[in-house]
């Protein structure tokens, strides 16, 4: 509000024109630009009115709150980086395969791999015992068959003899089989006990894992707990040296002409004072102009 813009409003509203309502919205903006104005300039000199009498208290008060921010800062940047810390333990714990387990899984691979070559070997053994016997079985029908039916002669008692040898190799072949499928079945045994060894210390390195992330989730709470406090404690200081702030930018804009003192402590932002009295007349014009 300029001195030119309150005198037509003035003469408007000795017409009967009123826009009181507009007037006390302006008046409003207004001050709550004057009050940032003033938090803002405070802000800026405050370092510079240490010597300002009315204005000691504030400088000294702000002093103290300066300094329990900058170890609040560091309190929080310290639980910060322990928080990442955290966050990286969790996730290492959690994505990644430790080398003894890996050389565990390495191992029960290998093992898994071998009982794979044993189960078809056995396999082969039973499949020739089963061709070995059915050759067996027939040889010695055979055998009784030449045997009714010779009735002594020689032809008949060599190809008998000649069956029977045969017969007696069937038999050590088979049992040759059977021995090695003995051996097999007992080394698949041992190496499904050596599994069974292997998957429950890779289930110990995991649950260990596991201890060791919720140790690591733990820590990321509490951090985040200390964080949050911290931060509040940050806007509160913050908070009450905003209100120092507009004190003093207030008291040093309000006597910028009768104190040396202020002046010197201004000089830098005197185009912000400037405004700032602009504001205060047309503050005081809207108010006339609402009939306050």
């Amino acid at each position: 509000m300029t001195p030119t813009r309150y005198f037509l409003s003035r003469i408007a509203h000795t017409l009967g024109i009123h826009r009181r309502n507009q007037r006390m919205s302006d008046a409003a903006s207004e001050t709550h630009l004057l009050r940032d104005a003033e938090a803002y300039l405070g802000a800026m000199i405050w370092k510079k009115v240490e010597n300002i009498e009315p204005l000691s208290s504030s400088y000294w008060n702000l002093r103290k709150l300066s300094q329990e921010q900058e170890s609040i800062s560091s309190e929080l940047a310290s639980c910060q980086e322990k928080l990442n810390k955290a966050h990286e333990d969790r996730a290492a714990l959690l994505n990644t395969v430790s080398e003894p387990e890996q050389k565990l899984l390495t191992e029960k691979a290998g093992i898994v791999a071998e009982l794979g070559t044993l189960s078809a070997r056995r396999d082969e053994i039973v499949a020739a015992a089963k061709e070995i016997r059915k050759s067996y079985e027939g040889l010695k029908v055979k055998s009784e068959v030449l045997a009714n039916q010779s009735g002594g002669s020689q032809p008949a008692a060599a190809e008998i003899d000649k069956i029977n040898t045969s017969l007696s190799q069937l038999k050590e072949r088979f049992t040759a089989l059977k021995a090695e499928r003995t051996r097999i079945s007992e080394e698949i045994i041992k190496g499904d006990h050596k599994i069974n060894e292997l998957a429950e210390q890779i289930r110990t390195f995991r649950k260990s894992q596991q201890e060791n992330a919720s140790k690591a989730i733990q820590s990321i709470g509490d951090a985040n707990k200390d964080i949050s406090t911290l931060r509040a404690e940050y806007g509160i200081l913050d908070t009450r040296m905003s209100q120092l702030h507009a004190e003093i930018g207030k008291h040093v804009s309000r006597n910028l002409s009768g104190d040396t003192a202020c002046a010197e402590a201004v000089k830098d932002h005197r185009g912000l004072v400037d405004v700032m009295q602009a504001l205060r007349k047309s503050i005081t014009l809207n108010y006339r102009l609402a009939d306050m």
